[in-house]
């Protein structure tokens, strides 16, 4: 088997029904199959397990879909020759969450929203992309998500909600962040914390001669949580569920991963292959992890337009 029969497979493994049947408690049975443990990769605590049962029972009270609202950037990562499109890690991600909202789909009607609400006007701002950057990201994102769409459940929509969407204009965004920003102090940044700022920031010469560029980056990065929350968008919303690769701090997200082996945040890697025996595991290597494989390119067409999807990296055993 090649890395193309491979994807072939799971594309057609995904488009084919489970025969699942709905249960006497089909609200606990969604329950269940939300926090399975082949899909989340991080203790659920109390509050988390609660919050789904009644969004669970919210939505099926109404015959409305399951609404999971996955939080990420509108980006792949400046230090990446992938960028600024989407690659491989994109199209495994979203098989890996089509595949965990599958059982749902099957045992009820109205099926799942999964909808991607992703930061875009601020990455102009704290990392220094361009809006042509972010545009490139959200159109190969779009078009790997058509491209997907055959193979999904049909009551299964997937959907990309930008941040700025929720303000009237760029102008009200960046006046709100910067009232919001000169209200915070510096921060001391933990050494996590500046080592994420140094990875996603293309800083600037002026940013690199400042001491505390990174701090300032990390201020502007509060203000922005902040006015995020308050857009009653995602948080506190009994219909909502949110979800994440990682646990956040709030521990209110189902961390689900990003594949069966990888927790890695798909807009800041690439996706390859890994051989298992005599197949493949979809897996996503961080800029670090991809400096310490050795690893081959392998010709592809699936159709999938785009500069990321004529061959993929094939890790050596």
């Amino acid at each position: 088997m090649n890395a193309e029969q491979y994807i072939k497979t799971e594309l057609e493994k995904l488009h084919t029904p489970l025969n699942a049947k709905a249960e006497a408690d089909l609200e606990a049975q969604i329950v269940r199959l939300l926090l399975s443990k082949k899909f989340r990769k991080y203790t659920a605590k109390p509050e988390l397990i609660q919050h789904i049962k009644e969004s669970v029972h919210y939505n099926v009270n109404l015959n409305q879909p399951i609404n999971l609202t996955f939080l990420h950037g509108a980006y792949k990562l400046w230090r990446l020759d992938e960028a600024p499109e989407a690659d491989w890690a994109e199209l495994f991600s979203l098989i890996y969450y089509s595949n965990y909202v599958k059982p749902v789909c099957e045992i009820y009607e109205p099926g799942v929203w999964f909808d991607f609400f992703v930061d875009d006007w601020i990455l102009y701002i704290i990392d220094n992309l361009t809006p042509e950057e972010v545009s490139a990201y959200l159109q190969s994102y779009q078009s790997v998500m058509n491209y997907l769409k055959p193979y999904q459940p049909p009551n299964l929509r997937m959907t990309i909600t930008p941040v700025g969407t929720q303000f009237t204009s760029r102008q009200e965004f960046n006046n709100e962040l910067e009232k919001r920003t000169t209200a915070l102090p510096l921060p001391n940044l933990s050494e996590s914390e500046a080592k994420m700022v140094e990875l996603n920031v293309r800083p600037t010469k002026d940013q690199t001669e400042d001491p505390v560029w990174k701090e300032k980056v990390y201020r502007i990065h509060n203000a922005y949580l902040s006015m995020k929350g308050d857009t009653g968008y995602h948080k506190n919303r009994p219909d909502k569920i949110l979800a994440f690769n990682q646990p956040l701090p709030s521990g209110t997200t189902i961390s689900l991963g990003t594949t069966k082996s990888s927790i890695a945040k798909f807009w800041v890697g690439i996706g390859a292959l890994q051989p298992n025996g005599g197949s493949y595991k979809s897996v996503i290597l961080t800029p670090s992890q991809l400096n310490t494989v050795s690893f081959r390119w392998e010709d592809i067409n699936l159709g999938l337009t785009g500069k990321n999807f004529k061959k993929i990296r094939v890790l050596n055993s």
